[in-house]
């Protein structure tokens, strides 16, 4: 089998094993579908594969490791995908489609291509003799919790001095990226007949001031923190969703609001949150009304790396480009929290990502191929 059609077969099996992550239980299902194959696929190449549960639901990490010690090389992704809407696709989103150069399907460029390109690699070596380990690591639930690389860290796994993990920045490497909270506000008021205010107390007027509030907090939060090495060089607040109230002529005894709070490296998530509840509770103070701020996942910080560090030194000299950011978030911050300097390069881009149509270019994953191999031969032969 040629490695375009090795490439091929692989990633359309894993497309094919589904593995999304909902917080929403109807949904969410277990990654072990995927896991499974890529154990087989990693054992018969001379790898000890190990599973490390995370949770329930049949969630899973992979560790698989060719050599010992923890000073090599860790190759790292997730395996599981957001949910879609079949209908707003042009072909089935769990049966590899190519088209153009491009081959689609749910998790194509996010990324589950990254493992048939980690395993191509190892197929490239001829033999090479591993003087430092080489782990495959395929974590569960990123998109939602990022729980198995919370369990990597709760268990005290090393596995690797370097690491590499192939979310899809467009084959440039990233050594810095934002972090992330989501929230929930909740205002409880008191319902009643319209025709008369005094006879409730309305959320939806709090919930006004509170909006208001955190707009304004928002612009003094871009002043406060400016971190120029990103497209978007401060924090960012997104209102994504409200919800309040069921008819006109009641007032409406209940709001909810839904935000994304986005840090800068440097920026403390706790600090910064801690910050937007004290804001929320003096926007609505003497309303009458109640007030839950909530976490809708636990934050994940912001992630940076020396552009000074030996693997960043590796990933310019093998792309040819200087390293970057993202303002999206990955694992990498929990790698690092276990020594593991870490940088962020894979095939796809972001903006293919979480979209109908999702896609990887297939001259991209050859590339990916072949930078993968570099770091190997860089980090565990020489």
């Amino acid at each position: 089998m040629t490695p375009v059609a090795s490439l091929k077969a692989q990633l359309g099996a894993l497309v094919a094993a589904r593995s999304i992550s909902s917080a929403d239980p109807a949904l969410d299902c277990s990654n072990r579908a995927v896991v499974d194959l890529l154990a087989q696929w990693c054992a018969e190449r001379g790898f000890d594969v190990e599973l490390q549960s995370v949770g329930a639901a049949g969630k899973v990490n992979l560790i698989a490791q060719r050599g010992s010690g923890d000073d090599g090389l860790v190759l790292a992704g997730h395996t599981d995908t957001v949910p879609c809407d079949p209908a707003l696709w042009h072909s089935d989103p769990f049966m590899l489609d190519e088209r153009d150069g491009r081959w689609y399907g749910l998790g194509s460029a996010d990324m589950k291509c990254f493992f048939p390109a980690a395993l191509a690699a190892v197929d490239a070596l001829d033999g090479a003799v591993l003087r430092r380990p080489l782990t495959i690591l395929a974590t569960a639930d990123e998109e939602t919790s990022m729980a198995g690389a919370r369990a990597l860290v709760a268990s005290g796994r090393r596995l690797g001095r370097f690491g590499l993990i192939g979310e899809p920045t467009g084959l440039k490497p990233v050594h810095m990226h934002k972090g992330v909270a989501q929230l929930g506000v909740d205002l409880h008021g008191r319902s009643g007949h319209a025709s008369n205010p005094a006879l409730g107390v309305n959320a939806l007027d709090g919930m006004r001031h509170v909006l208001n509030a955190l707009d304004d907090w928002r612009a003094a939060l871009a002043t406060r923190h400016h971190s120029p090495d990103f497209d978007v060089p401060h924090p960012t607040l997104n209102f994504g969703a409200i919800r309040g109230g069921d008819n006109a002529n009641r007032i409406c005894g209940h709001c909810e609001l839904l935000l994304d709070l986005r840090f800068v490296p440097g920026q403390d998530p706790a600090a910064t949150v801690d910050e937007l509840v004290a804001r929320v509770d003096a926007a609505v103070a003497g309303s009458g009304l109640g007030c839950d701020v909530r976490e809708l996942m636990t934050p994940i910080p912001p992630y940076a790396t020396s552009a000074a560090g030996e693997m960043v030194r590796h990933a310019q000299a093998i792309t040819g480009t200087r390293a970057g950011s993202v303002t999206f978030a990955t694992e990498a911050p929990f790698f690092s929290e276990l020594g593991i300097e870490t940088i962020v390069l894979g095939p796809g881009a972001i903006a293919q990502a979480h979209q109908p149509d999702e896609y990887v270019e297939v001259a991209a994953l050859l590339r990916m191929v072949e930078y993968t191999e570099a770091f190997i031969r860089r980090i565990c032969c020489a």
